[in-house]
Parts: C-alpha cells; structure tokens; sequence
C-alpha cells in the first residue's frame, strides 16, 4: 500500500500523516504561557511605556526589559530556525560526513570549528545543536560545538575585540575551544563506557560519497514557494520545545534587571574566587542573548579588572544555563546527559578563569 509519508526517522515527527487512534495532544501551557506574558509585556512597552511609567516604575522597567531581550534575541531566534528547517531536509549522512566520525577527535574538532564559526546568537545555536543531534551527529560532537560557539561569532568576536582589544579575545577564543574539544572527547568517553546513552539517530555510512551525493540531488530538487514555505514551517514547529524555555528565560532576565541595579551586579564581581563564585551564579540564573552578555564580560575585564570572571560569565551562559539543560534533556531524554554538561564544563571554566585573574591580582 503506498503512502504520503516515508518511514520515520528515529526521534522526528512526520508530517503528513497522523494517526486516527492517536490521542489528541494537550496545549503546551509551558509555551501558550510565556508566549502571551512575553508578548503583552512586549506590545505595552511598545505602545503604551508613558502610561505605565506614571503609575508603577517597577512595572515600566519589567516591561522595558521584555523588550530590549526580544529586540536583542529575535534576529537569532529567526536564523536558528531557518537553520533549524534547512537542517531538517538535509539527510543525516550528509551531517555525519561533514562532521567526520562522530567517536573520532578530529570529528570533535571539525564540530568545534564550525561552532565558532557559524554567526549564531546562543539561542540559535541551541537550536542548531539540537537539529545536529537529531541528524546523527555523536553526543560529543553536538557538546563541543555546542560549548564552542555561543559568544565566538565573527560579528561579536569584532565587537569583543574593540571593547577588551586583541589579546584577551584571541585567548577567550583559544580557551573556550580547548574546553569544546576537551568535553567533546569526555562526553564520547563516557558515551563508550556507558555512563551516558548514544545517539539513537547515528547512521553508518556504508561508503557514501556526500559531494556527489549533494550534487545529485541538487540537480533533483525543485525550490519553489511551496517547497520554502514547508521548510520554514517544519523550523517553526520543530523549535517549539527550546522556544519557550527561552521565553521563561526572557520572563526571569527582565525580572532580574528589574530588581537587581546593574551597579550592585558589578560590585560583586571583582578579581577573586568570591567574585568568580558570584559570576557563575549570576550567568546560571541570567537568561541573556550572546549579544547581551558580550558588553557585560566586557565590563568584567575592563572595570571590575577580572578577566577571569569575563571569560567565565561567557562560557557559564551555556555550561550552566537552564535553557540548555533543559532543551538537552528533552532532544535526549535523558537526565544524565543534561546534568553532566556542567558536570563537565564547570570545573574547566573555573580553572582557565583563576589563571586570568591571577595575572591581574
């Protein structure tokens, strides 16, 4: 019997095809929730931020807040999910060549350079990372590309340069993608010894010659409106489940501008393991867009004269971020997987940072 839609891949959804005795799903609440807060949030300050101000500053501030995090996050969450769609009709063979084998170091270090390479936002490089998972890429390829990438885009790697100069940016750079490639390797190893469960979307290859391949297939596709407009809403669909974690994040961020001054956040943070200790706690709770964390690391290295806790407060962003524990347990579902990216990546952190600081104190 022929049918619209292919045998599914393990872990995806098909899309053309649903079952009569599948039960109908629930609302997300998580995401119908964040998504109606941050959007009224959003539209009052939009519309009406000068009869707010008169009748409650806290409120005005909240809202404000909602704002500039969208303002600064939404351009990423959009090319993430472009990116995210695009991924989607590419097979994971494809992934698995480019990327070279998954249990190998030089597949770690290939996830690792196009993780610093590729001009995401965090939120959208979360997004990416996840697509890579669900295409094959190993356990420890996703992590190094995932803990290389979020702040090393060229157009902020432009920007760090020009706020902190030259040299600490090419050794913020060296170090967050010695820690890639480090809990890249950690993460295969344990994969090997099963601590942690592999890939279930991992494909051999079998002699597949991607170039060739691609070029074949090119010849065949036909890009047209209906073929766009499916792709992008396969990206839309697919980035449900990380978008509105990001969106309870936007929701506590603004919370935390809204109550804690910008003055006091820096006070705390000097050159010292107590100033470290606040930094990594301060970036775990902080829900911030690459974007936004940049300008502060940099205050970090400029004014409170911790470089350390500059390079710490852009890595913990993703070492310790709810938004990416979270969105890793649900792509794996595992816990473990998702606990041991701190596990992992914090110690590594602390350490590269008390060496920055020493050369300061």
């Amino acid at each position: 019997m022929s049918s619209c839609c292919p045998p599914p891949e393990p872990a995806e959804q098909t899309s053309c095809c649903s079952s009569s005795t599948t039960q109908k799903k629930r609302p997300d609440l998580l995401l119908w929730s964040t998504l109606i807060l941050v959007s009224v949030g959003y539209l009052t300050d939009l519309f009406f931020a000068d009869v707010i101000s008169p009748v409650s500053m806290t409120a005005a501030t909240m809202i404000e807040a909602v704002r500039q995090l969208m303002d600064s996050m939404w351009i990423g969450l959009a090319l993430g999910m472009l990116f995210v769609g695009l991924l989607g009709r590419v097979p994971r063979e494809f992934v698995t060549a480019l990327l070279g084998k998954g249990d190998s170091f030089l597949g770690i270090v290939r996830a690792t350079f196009a993780g610093v390479l590729l001009d995401l936002c965090s939120h959208g490089i979360l997004l990416v990372a996840m697509r890579l998972y669900q295409r094959g890429a190993s356990l420890g390829q996703v992590m190094a590309f995932l803990i290389a990438s979020p702040w090393n885009s060229l157009s902020l790697t432009v920007i760090l340069i020009a706020l902190i100069g030259w040299n600490w940016t090419v050794l913020f750079i060296a170090c967050s993608m010695f820690i890639g490639i480090l809990s890249g390797l950690v993460f295969n190893w344990l994969e090997k010894r099963g601590t942690l469960p592999a890939n279930p979307n991992t494909v051999d290859l079998n002699g597949f010659k991607p170039w060739q391949e691609a070029k074949q297939r090119w010849g065949e596709s036909k890009f047209g409106l209906t073929w766009w407009r499916s792709m992008l809403w396969e990206g839309v669909k697919d980035s449900r489940m990380i978008v509105r974690w990001l969106l309870l994040g936007v929701l506590l961020a603004a919370a935390i501008r809204t109550f804690v001054s910008i003055d006091d956040f820096q006070s705390y943070f000097g050159a010292t393991m107590a100033g470290l200790g606040m930094t990594l706690v301060v970036a775990t709770l902080l829900e911030i867009c690459s974007e936004g964390s940049t300008p502060i690391a940099a205050d970090l290295v400029t004014r409170a004269h911790a470089p350390g806790n500059g390079f710490a407060f852009l890595m913990t962003g993703v070492a310790t971020d709810y938004t990416e524990i979270m969105t890793l347990r649900e792509t794996t579902g595992s816990w473990k997987v998702a606990l041991f990216l701190p596990l992992v990546t914090v110690p590594q952190v602390v350490l590269f940072a008390w060496l920055m600081n020493l050369t300061v104190v």
